[in-house]
């Protein structure tokens, strides 16, 4: 089992995380040493595919790392292993693989090279961190077996319910921790503050009506504040009214058609962990050419904008999956067959990664990440430069 993650190449400063390890064995007819092989390596592979897939060009930007050759000869023959460290997609490993065995010389003595294995070092990594976590959780559970009296108290405690109080001249419906904590939310009305504290969050305060209240404006000046309001019109027009005469830092939405009083804690968790700094919405958008995409694409990118939802399509343009965007690298992961993902959200590295990986040709967003790097086999374009083909 591989299990060291990253390789610093010699004589660079880059470092290769890796992906996967190729193992190949060899047999040559004669004696031959180390930098044969090494030679017969980069010279019999060099030109096959182009600049992309050349093992020196490769070794320079990161992409592969140092490739270890084993050997001993008996008997006028030699026998050995090729061992290269890889980052690249599973295509283009898949390559390298097989234009290993095309090496067909070695020196002045006829060779014959075979691939062994391609190894997955995440799934080796994976798997010893799974076993890992299991030996963990088993000793923990010995350990920290509560007593009888433990649990009771413990399940006494969660039952308790905090109350609603009244807050400010307007005595509008709030949570116990509004006063004691740096950061509050901010929601529509009371339902959606016993729904918030049902879930332990205690530091929310409600607006309890379209016109924001005298103490919301002092508390967003004293506090950094966040606005979790309904996915619908009325979210909407809500939030115009608080970004004109309040001071709040963050805005947090329920998925598209529902409201914040109908979510299970996870939603709402979820909704918290995917809120918006005031200053990308307010943030004044540039320019962009326009990209012409199929009116499919673009019929289901208006569909889906300001939802934080996704769609997954194939080669066909047919719908595989629709799904919340916090769920999206996950669930790219698990699926194979897609071509195409749309999705009201940021195009991270991670998920051009994960399309690199998993041979999706298009993305579409509502904007892509300026860590971005641009990937050769990944088209990614923004909502605002789409035009219906």
């Amino acid at each position: 089992m591989v299990v060291v993650q990253e390789v610093t190449l010699t004589g660079s400063s880059q470092t290769l995380t890796l992906k996967y390890v190729i193992r190949a064995r060899f047999e040559i007819e004669g004696v031959v040493e180390k930098p044969d092989v090494i030679g017969a390596v980069f010279g019999q592979t060099e030109g096959l595919f182009g600049p992309e897939l050349d093992l020196r060009e490769l070794q320079k930007s990161g992409r592969i790392g140092r490739i270890e050759i084993e050997l001993h000869s008996k008997n006028d023959r030699t026998t050995g292993t090729i061992t290269i460290p890889t980052s690249l997609d599973r295509v283009s490993t898949a390559l390298l693989a097989a234009s290993l065995e095309s090496i067909n010389r070695v020196g002045p003595c006829s060779a014959k090279v075979t691939l062994e294995k391609i190894e997955d070092v995440r799934e080796s990594r994976r798997k010893a961190i799974i076993d890992r976590a299991k030996e963990i959780l088993h000793q923990w559970t010995i350990e920290a077996m509560p007593s009888v009296d433990e649990v009771f108290k413990e399940v006494a405690e969660t039952l308790k319910v905090a109350k609603v109080e009244k807050y400010g001249p307007e005595e509008l419906s709030a949570g116990p921790e509004v006063d004691s904590s740096k950061e509050i939310i901010v929601v529509e009305g009371r339902a959606d503050i016993i729904n918030l504290m049902r879930c332990g969050i205690h530091n929310v305060i409600a607006l309890e009506g379209a016109k924001v209240p005298e103490t919301i404006k002092k508390l967003c000046k004293e506090k950094e504040a966040t606005a979790f309001l309904d996915g619908d019109r009325g979210g909407d027009l809500i939030l115009k009214e608080l970004l004109q005469v309040t001071n709040i830092k963050y805005v947090a939405r329920a998925p598209r058609g529902k409201e914040v009083e109908e979510l299970n804690c996870k939603e709402i968790f979820d909704a918290l962990e995917a809120k918006v700094p005031i200053e990308e919405i307010l943030k004044p958008r540039r320019e962009k050419p326009r990209m012409e995409v199929p009116k499919e694409v673009a019929q289901i990118a208006k569909e889906l904008n300001g939802t934080l939802e996704a769609v997954l399509l194939n080669e066909k343009l047919e719908q595989i999956e629709r799904l919340p965007v916090n769920q999206l690298a996950e669930r790219l992961q698990q699926l194979s067959g897609v071509d195409t993902v749309v999705f009201d959200g940021i195009i991270t590295q991670r998920i051009v990664d994960i399309a690199s990986e998993k041979n999706i040709r298009h993305i579409v967003a509502s904007r892509i990440s300026e860590a971005v790097k641009p990937s050769l086999n990944v088209h990614l374009t923004t909502f605002s430069e789409l035009v219906e083909g």
